[in-house]
C-alpha cells in the first residue's frame, strides 16, 4: 500500500499546484519519483499525436485512443476533454479507485498522465471493445451466442461481486451499461469507467 500512498499522494500535489499555476519544474520534481506517471510525450507518439485513425471511441469523459508504447505494449488511453462534464475529481477518483483493485473482470489501470491542461488515463488494450458494439449491431451480435452472452453475464456479475464484497474497500460503480463493459479477445467481460463509482459506506457493509 506504500506505493499506492505516494501515487495519490503525488497526483493530488500536481493536481493542486496545477490548479495554482505553480512552475513547471517543480511539478516534474513531484512525478519522476513515480513509475505509474506517463509523460504526455510518450503518449502523443504512442497514439500518433492523438490521431482520428487511433479513435476508438468516445464517452461522457472523453475520447479513447489506442497506443503502441516504445517496449511494444498496446494500451487504450483515455483523454478528458477541455469540454466533458467529468474533470479532475472524477480522473482523481477513478485512478484512486482502480489502484486499490485487482480482479480478472475489472479493467487494469496502468498509469495515468496529468501534465498542463491535459488529463489521462492509460488501461490496457482490449480488442473487442465494449459489449454495446456488439449488442446493437446485427452482424456482430450473431458473435454472441448463449454461452458467449451467459459468460459475459457470469463475468460482470463476479466483478460487481468483487467490488461489493470483496475489494479491499468495497466500491460501487453506479454508471453500469453496455458500453463501460469492454471485452478482451475471448469476449470476456471487464468493467471499465469509475469516475462515478463511489465507497460503500461502513453502515451499509455486510458483516
Amino acid at each position: 500500500m506504500g506505493l499506492f500512498s505516494n501515487f495519490c499522494a503525488c497526483l493530488e500535489t500536481k493536481l493542486r499546484i496545477r490548479g495554482h499555476n505553480a512552475a513547471e519544474g517543480a511539478l516534474d520534481e513531484v512525478f519522476e519519483t513515480n513509475d505509474l506517471f506517463f509523460e504526455l510525450r510518450t503518449l502523443e507518439l504512442a497514439t500518433n499525436f492523438f490521431s482520428e485513425l487511433n479513435q476508438l471511441g468516445h464517452g461522457g469523459f472523453g475520447p479513447v485512443y489506442k497506443g503502441l508504447l516504445p517496449n511494444g505494449q498496446e494500451v487504450a488511453v483515455k483523454k478528458l476533454s477541455l469540454t466533458s462534464k467529468q474533470g479532475t475529481k472524477e480522473f482523481t477518483n477513478e485512478v484512486k479507485l482502480l489502484l486499490k483493485i485487482q480482479h480478472k473482470n475489472l479493467v487494469c489501470l496502468l498509469g495515468c498522465c496529468a501534465q498542463g491542461p491535459e488529463k489521462m488515463l492509460v488501461y490496457e488494450y482490449l480488442p473487442n471493445k465494449s459489449l454495446d458494439y456488439f449488442l446493437f449491431d446485427k452482424v456482430k451480435s450473431k458473435c454472441l451466442d448463449w454461452t458467449t452472452r451467459f459468460q459475459i453475464v457470469t463475468g460482470v456479475a463476479r466483478g460487481l461481486l468483487y467490488l461489493h464484497e470483496e475489494a479491499p474497500e468495497r466500491i460501487i460503480h453506479r454508471d453500469i451499461k453496455a458500453s463501460n463493459i469492454l471485452l478482451d479477445e475471448n469476449l470476456s467481460p471487464k468493467i471499465s469507467d469509475f469516475g462515478l463509482a463511489s465507497h460503500i459506506l461502513s453502515w451499509g457493509r455486510h458483516p
